[in-house]
């Protein structure tokens, strides 16, 4: 495989400068951007493999560059947005960005991310797998119910069998908080009492290890705090 490129979009030239020396170390070419039309100008000029995408730029900005995108393209793009941007976080996905990244960004989640979503696009390319009675799709989890296997990015990761079940249960209601009590009583099939909590906490943490490409900051599976643990929904 060739030298893959970045698209790097931002009005913050120091932020374009310091992503782009990231990913020049780490060996991909870039492609910079300060704005939605440069952006989309420099995808009609270059083949580009992933974009990094601000939200908040002058002339276009990033959902609405995101949006005209989307009409013709699956390019994986992972949205940069700042904690205070919560809402256009959540406006990014729902329009098909692939990720979002925190802003002061961590150089290494922020690698990690990109790997994950370009290994992601050559296994599936334009086609994303589709959902249908044996899979349920989440962002970049699949759980194959026929096969009983868990595909993460592009990869299948191995769960045991109760792993397996809460998984299945969380991506089955996507957004809806199960107590502690609730799980184990719906995975182990028997009556929960006041030790559940931990027995169930400690199967959530190994989930994550696999699943989450930073266990410590996830994506998919949340804890509510006080109430119990939730799949996030992403498109």
């Amino acid at each position: 495989m060739g030298t893959e490129t970045i698209l790097v979009v931002d009005d913050n030239k120091e932020i374009v400068y310091s992503i782009s020396e990231l990913l020049k170390y780490e060996g991909y070419r870039v492609v910079k951007a300060y704005d939605g039309m440069e952006a989309l100008e420099a995808l009609e000029r270059e083949k580009i493999d992933l974009i990094l995408l601000d939200v908040m730029m002058p002339r276009l900005n990033g959902l609405s560059a995101l949006m005209k995108l989307r009409e013709k393209s699956r390019i994986p793009v992972i949205i940069l947005s700042a904690k205070t941007e919560e809402s256009d976080k959540v406006s990014g996905l729902v329009m098909g960005a692939d990720d979002y990244v925190e802003k002061p960004y961590n150089p290494a989640e922020l690698t990690a991310r990109i790997k994950a979503h370009l290994r992601r696009y050559h296994v599936w390319g334009e086609e994303k797998p589709k959902a249908d009675e044996d899979r349920i799709i989440n962002g970049g989890l699949v759980l194959d119910k026929k096969q009983r296997i868990v595909i993460v990015e592009g990869e299948e990761v191995r769960l045991t069998a109760t792993e397996y079940k809460i998984l299945e249960l969380l991506m089955e209601h996507p957004g809806q908080i199960f107590p502690a009590e609730q799980i184990y009583e719906k995975v182990w099939n028997e009556q929960a009492d006041y030790a559940v909590e931990n027995t169930v906490m400690v199967h959530i943490r190994h989930i994550r290890e696999k699943v989450e490409i930073d266990s410590k900051r996830p994506r998919y599976v949340k804890v509510v705090w006080g109430i119990g643990y939730k799949m996030e929904k992403y498109s």
